[in-house]
């Protein structure tokens, strides 16, 4: 029952959806170069420090220009927010996961461990959640649009695709009782992506009931993405669905994976979000 009023509030939530949210904080290297007090309350005028500190923030965050969201499908409920990271941003997660990228595994159903599988063939690693400030901005960022708590999410994980690999079509639900244990049932994800891809790579729904042959850019899609419907990947864009209807049962049309990547790279970070607070 809690379930299902969540997930309601959730869904008359979703048409107050924000357009912009707090920014970036404070880092360390933002910190000393803004804590040279002395010269700035020295300055006459003040103005042009404060300006200049100002400028600092901004290239510090990043800018990520007008915000907006659209709905793509009611049929899984599916919303991508445009510019809901900064350049900045998606270059600050990739630089971390890269030193770390391992071979992606998928979820054993009978035993919730990591196992290898030649559905997916990306490389990615996980990021603690509420690492460091610029995590807990993202997640605070998350909470915001999705109206889910952070406290329900687990932590970012970050992929990275090169030419030829994909992630077969797959749900992000469970099936078995092991795997709801912690959180309950994964109830939606956002799906954000870290960078352009010259070719391939976007994200398909095949069951969807919408078909993506009457959108403007459908000739750009690859033929892995002809059918149903597709999202190219955009950096700083970030795709919402849901898994669970607002009735709180499964949605077997939120079934998607990802299309091989034909000509460059691509980057992502995933963030699944859980009915009940998700113990990191």
């Amino acid at each position: 029952l809690a379930s299902a009023f969540l997930l309601a509030l959730i869904a008359f939530g979703v048409f107050s959806l924000p357009v912009s949210s707090p920014a970036l904080p404070t880092t360390g290297a933002e910190t000393e170069s803004s804590g040279d007090g002395g010269a700035a309350e020295s300055d006459a005028s003040g103005g042009s420090s404060r300006a200049a500190r100002s400028r600092a923030r901004r290239d510090l965050r990043g800018e990520r220009g007008a915000q907006w969201t659209e709905v793509i499908s009611w049929e899984p409920r599916a919303f991508v927010y445009h510019n809901f990271l900064s350049k900045e941003e998606c270059e600050y997660l990739i630089g971390l996961a890269k030193p770390r990228m391992v071979k992606s595994t998928v979820v054993d159903s009978e035993t919730g461990k990591s196992k290898d599988s030649r559905v997916r063939t990306s490389s990615g690693m996980f990021l603690q959640r509420g690492r460091d400030k610029v995590i807990r901005a993202i997640e605070r960022r998350i909470a915001d649009y999705t109206f889910i708590p952070a406290e329900h999410g687990e932590g970012l994980q970050v992929l990275h695709y090169e030419v030829g690999q994909k992630y077969e079509p797959h749900f992000d639900y469970f099936l078995d009782e092991f795997n709801t244990k912690n959180g309950g049932q994964r109830m939606a994800t956002i799906l954000m992506y870290l960078s352009d891809v010259e070719e391939g790579g976007e994200t398909i729904f095949p069951d969807a009931n919408v078909n993506s042959s009457s959108l403007p850019w459908y000739n750009e899609l690859s033929e892995c993405a002809r059918k149903g419907l597709a999202v190219k990947p955009k950096m700083g864009d970030a795709l919402l669905f849901w898994s669970m209807k607002p009735d709180a049962t499964l949605d077997p049309l939120s079934l998607h994976g990802g299309c091989p990547v034909i000509k460059g790279n691509k980057w992502s970070s995933t963030k699944w979000l859980h009915v009940h607070e998700y113990k990191a």
